[in-house]
C-alpha cells in the first residue's frame, strides 16, 4: 500500500439551497445501455492471431453476406480484431443524432489502434436495434491500445418513445434516500405552485400531478428549477487500496482509547503536560511517551488523529483500520464509505 494521504475539504453542516434537479431524477427517464459484437479491420498485424477462431467465423459470416464465400478456415489474415461496441443511449435520443461509442478487442489482438471498426449494430436488453456504430478507430495517445472511446461513432435509428407530453402524474426519486429531504421537496413544491402537486411516498419516491393550467414539460422545467435547504451529511472516503482518506475539515472525534496490535492512543482533550510531546501545530500535541493525543482543551479532529498515528509509526492499512474501529464504536459520527 502507498504512503498514506489525507486530503481535507469543507463539508458544511449548514443547510445550503440546492436544486430538486440535482438531488432527484424522474423515474423512466434515463440512459440505455447498448451493446454490439463488431469488427476492427485495416490492422497492421496487429489483429488477433490465426488461432481466434470466432474471429475468423466473423470474417466468413460477414463476406457471406457481401456473396463472398470462404470458410473460416481459408481465413488467416492478422489484420482483423474481434471487439465488442458499448454505448449509453441518452433518454429523448433522436433519429440520426450521434453518440459516443466504447470499443474494446475481446482476442488476441496486439492493438486496434488505427483500424476502422466495421458497421456494428448497437441493441439494448430487448434485443431490439437501437443505432449503427461504424468509423475509424484512433485512440490518440492511450497507452491501452486494445480500448478506448470514440466520440460520435454511431447514429441512433431507433427511437425510445417516453411520452411524457401526455402524463398527468410522474414520478420522482432521490438519488440519495432521505426521509427530511423527501418532506423538504414536497413541502417546497407544494408552495411553490400553491397547490398540492407533491406527495413524498417514503425517503425516496415523490408523487407528482402536474397543474391543469400548463404541460407536462412545463411543469417538469420548473420543478427541476425549485430549490430547497439541504443538509449535506459528513463523510469520510476511505480508499483501502491507496490508503487516501478524504474527510471534512469539521469531522470531530470524541476522546477514546484505542489498542491496536503494539499500538496504543489516547485521545484527550486536556491540555498536554509532556515537554517532549511532538507539536503537530495549532495546538496538538502528541505524547509518545504517554501514547496520549491532545488538543489543547479543543475537541479532536479527524485530521489530528491521522497526523498523530503517522507521527506514531502506525501504517496506512492500519491507520484505515483503527478508523473503521472507531466509527463502529461511536467515535466517530460522520459516515464512512471504503472503496
Amino acid at each position: 500500500m502507498k504512503l498514506l494521504f489525507v486530503c481535507l475539504f469543507v463539508l458544511s453542516l449548514n443547510a445550503y439551497a440546492q436544486k430538486i434537479s440535482e438531488l432527484a431524477q424522474i423515474v423512466g427517464i434515463r440512459e440505455n445501455s447498448l451493446v454490439g459484437y463488431g469488427l476492427v479491420i485495416g490492422l497492421k498485424g496487429t489483429g488477433d492471431k490465426n488461432g481466434s477462431k470466432f474471429t475468423a467465423q466473423s470474417m466468413a459470416n460477414m463476406l457471406e453476406t457481401m456473396n463472398v464465400k470462404l470458410s473460416a478456415s481459408d481465413i488467416k489474415s492478422k489484420n482483423v480484431a474481434a471487439v465488442m461496441v458499448t454505448a449509453s443511449m441518452p433518454p429523448f435520443a433522436r433519429q440520426g443524432d450521434k453518440i459516443d461509442i466504447q470499443v474494446s478487442s475481446i482476442g488476441d489482438a496486439k492493438s486496434i489502434s488505427g483500424g476502422t471498426l466495421v458497421l456494428t449494430p448497437l441493441s439494448a436488453v430487448d434485443g431490439n436495434i437501437y443505432a449503427l456504430a461504424q468509423g475509424p478507430i484512433t485512440l490518440g495517445g492511450s497507452e491501452n491500445t486494445l480500448s478506448g472511446t470514440l466520440s460520435n461513432g454511431a447514429t441512433i435509428e431507433k427511437e425510445i418513445n417516453y411520452g411524457i407530453s401526455q402524463l398527468e402524474n410522474i414520478t420522482l426519486s432521490l438519488k440519495k434516500s432521505d426521509l427530511q429531504s423527501a418532506v423538504k421537496i414536497q413541502k417546497a413544491l407544494n408552495d411553490s405552485f400553491n397547490a398540492n402537486v407533491a406527495n413524498a411516498l417514503d425517503s425516496r419516491t415523490i408523487k407528482l400531478k402536474k397543474p391543469e393550467n400548463m404541460s407536462m414539460v412545463e411543469f417538469l422545467a420548473l420543478v427541476e428549477n425549485v430549490e430547497i435547504d439541504y443538509l449535506q451529511k459528513q463523510r469520510v472516503i476511505i480508499d483501502e487500496k491507496s490508503g487516501t482518506i478524504i474527510a471534512g475539515l469539521g469531522i470531530t472525534i470524541e476522546p477514546i482509547i484505542l489498542t491496536h496490535g503494539e499500538l496504543t492512543l489516547k485521545i484527550s482533550e486536556d491540555i498536554q503536560e509532556d515537554p517532549e510531546a511532538l507539536n503537530l501545530g495549532d495546538g496538538i500535541s502528541v505524547s509518545r511517551t504517554h501514547n496520549t493525543l491532545s488538543t489543547n482543551g479543543k475537541k479532536p479532529t479527524l485530521a489530528n488523529v491521522v497526523r498523530a498515528l503517522q507521527k506514531m509509526g502506525a501504517s496506512p492499512k492500519n491507520i484505515v483500520s483503527i478508523l473503521e474501529s472507531m466509527k463502529r464504536s461511536g467515535a466517530i459520527t460522520a459516515e464512512i464509505e471504503v472503496i
